[in-house]
């Protein structure tokens, strides 16, 4: 008999809300993690100063609050030291002239602000907020379920019927518009367009692309309905408790463990097999979160039950724009722009001159090139939680989305881009590029900074095996690799042809974000006794 009923390779996210809620139900899970700390890009650091609290990586749970997990342990969680905090102001734009638009958790708030950038916009985001209320249950549940299961198959005879036909069609339409056209038949204001198309750029899409429309359709309403919390302390906060409920069922959660092998039996999956040769068994299910190209072609010998399809296609799975990170500590907080306040209560501030400008970085950063003048994303986790650094003094968590992972040029021809790859010197020229831009809106940023640290694309993927090339999101969310799409065509849900395994992460669907749904659902179907189901398609 073996030691552990289910072993889950990795310890992201959804690896911690998968075993929580297994262990919960009474299953032995263990838990394998290849770095020195549990929690995948949930990682808080002093990488600067002393009393510093930097999340190196990811640093905002508004998906995760609005999950069914938390719905589910969120009691539990914060009796194990896990407290969410949030500020009005979830988010705000700051353009090139010093002008900038807010978005509030208030709806009448953001009528308000809308209506003041644009006469008419207040009453159409509040049109938009409340169709988009009628259709929250579909559009939620579509990135809550497995889509390719009879509960999949369930949802959509049950919005077909509520919908009819032509508000169907309609609504299908809708999911595969771009964001730009939605923008622009719903806001007048430019500045409106700037305000909502940056995160468009945080579901891994840029605002031209198809389903970008829909999913900055999701984002706008759920941060009005949610805002942007974060853990009291730093994001690891929420690591450390999934791993103290896990521990506290019975499980283990064990750091510097390289899984190097899945393990086989008569075609199933029968456990793991460590870089130092250890075997690890698992009586009822393995669990990889994991890229498709680290299951596939790394993990499983040539000898399992694959089909030549599938290797074919984890072969050809792409990864979408790199991402890096710059990470600031400051003598005091910044000197926004504006009189009333606002910017110091905001979580997150994109600097751009706005939606064509998006556009642009986008595609310069996927032809290859450095951008002239890319997104800047500005994370204040001060503005929410007081606590993340010694008094009187500030951080910034600064995001830039709009990258290639192979810099071929700069679209700007000011920087060295030769060498075809992420040097600590263009890391380095890449980050004064972008406070220099910060600077002329923030005029006491540069004698504020105390100490700054910059990771390129090359650096998050050195910490972590599943950022390839610096994407955050875990491949490319294109409409060909999304949905009922993903992770590949030919596996499109969490089970895999391998019996007893399944694929989990920001590479499986519902894609990427910290919200641990992949995990859950895993979880859920593994105890709905359907473990040894059958793969559909096999």
């Amino acid at each position: 008999m073996a030691e552990w009923d289910a072993v889950f390779v990795g310890s992201g996210i959804n690896s911690l809300v998968g075993s929580a809620v297994l262990a919960r139900a009474g299953w032995r899970v263990c838990v394998l993690e290849r770095n020195d700390w549990a929690g995948g890009n949930l990682l808080t650091r002093e990488i600067t100063l002393p009393g510093f609290r930097h999340d190196v990586l990811s640093g905002w749970h508004p998906l995760f609050t609005g999950s069914p997990g938390y719905a589910e342990m969120g009691a539990e969680l914060a009796q194990r030291g896990l407290h969410y905090l949030n500020t009005d102001y979830p988010t705000a734009t700051l353009f090139p002239d010093g002008s900038a638009a807010f978005l509030s958790t208030s709806g009448e708030a953001n009528l308000e602000e809308f209506e003041r950038l644009a006469p008419g916009d207040g009453h159409a985001w509040r049109q938009f907020t409340d169709e988009f209320g009628h259709k929250a249950e579909l559009a939620f549940g579509l990135l809550g379920t497995e889509l390719w299961s009879l509960s999949g198959l369930s949802l959509v005879g049950r919005w077909l019927l509520r919908l009819g036909r032509e508000s169907s069609l309609e609504f299908g339409a809708e999911m595969l518009a771009a964001a730009r056209h939605w923008l622009a038949e719903t806001f007048q204001s430019r500045r409106i367009h700037g305000l909502l198309a940056p995160w468009v750029l945080h579901t891994g899409l840029g605002p031209d692309a198809a389903g970008s429309g829909f999913m900055l359709q999701v984002i706008a309403a759920a941060l009005q309905m949610g805002g942007m919390p974060v853990p009291q302390g730093g994001g690891a906060r929420l690591a450390q408790a999934l791993v103290r409920l896990i521990e506290d069922r019975g499980g283990l959660v064990q750091t510097e463990r390289e899984v190097a092998r899945v393990l086989l039996r008569d075609g199933q999956a029968v456990g793991v097999r460590l870089a130092s040769g250890e075997e690890i068994y698992a009586e009822r299910a393995v669990i990889c979160s994991v890229t498709p190209t680290q299951l596939y072609l790394h993990l499983l010998s040539e000898a399992a039950p694959v089909p030549p399809r599938t290797i074919q296609q984890a072969r050809r799975f792409r990864y979408g724009r790199a991402d890096m990170q710059v990470h600031l500590a400051l003598s005091e907080p910044p000197q926004w722009p504006g009189e009333d306040g606002r910017f110091a209560q905001t979580a997150m501030i994109h600097v751009t001159p706005g939606l064509d400008a998006v556009s642009r970085a986008v595609n310069q950063a996927e032809r290859g090139l450095l951008p002239e003048e890319g997104t800047i994303v500005v994370g204040q986790p001060m503005a929410v939680d007081p606590s993340r650094a010694p008094e009187g003094c500030w951080i910034l968590w600064i995001q830039l989305q709009e990258l290639p992972s192979r810099p071929r040029g700069d679209a700007a021809g000011r920087l060295d881009c030769s060498e075809g790859a992420w040097t600590e010197s263009l890391r380095e020229c890449y980050a004064d590029r972008v406070i220099e831009r910060l600077s002329l809106q923030i005029p006491n940023l540069k004698r504020s900074i105390l100490k700054r640290v910059a990771l390129s694309p090359a650096d998050l993927e050195r910490l972590n095996v599943n950022l390839v090339g610096g994407d955050p999101y875990g491949g490319a969310c294109s409409l060909d690799q999304t949905f009922l799409w993903r992770p590949l065509a030919g596996s499109p849900h969490h089970r895999t042809p391998v019996g007893r395994l399944y694929h989990i992460g920001a590479s499986t669907h519902p894609g990427p974000g910290l919200h641990g749904t992949s995990g859950y659902l895993v979880a859920k179907q593994l105890l709905r006794g359907n473990w040894l189901g059958p793969w559909w398609g096999k």
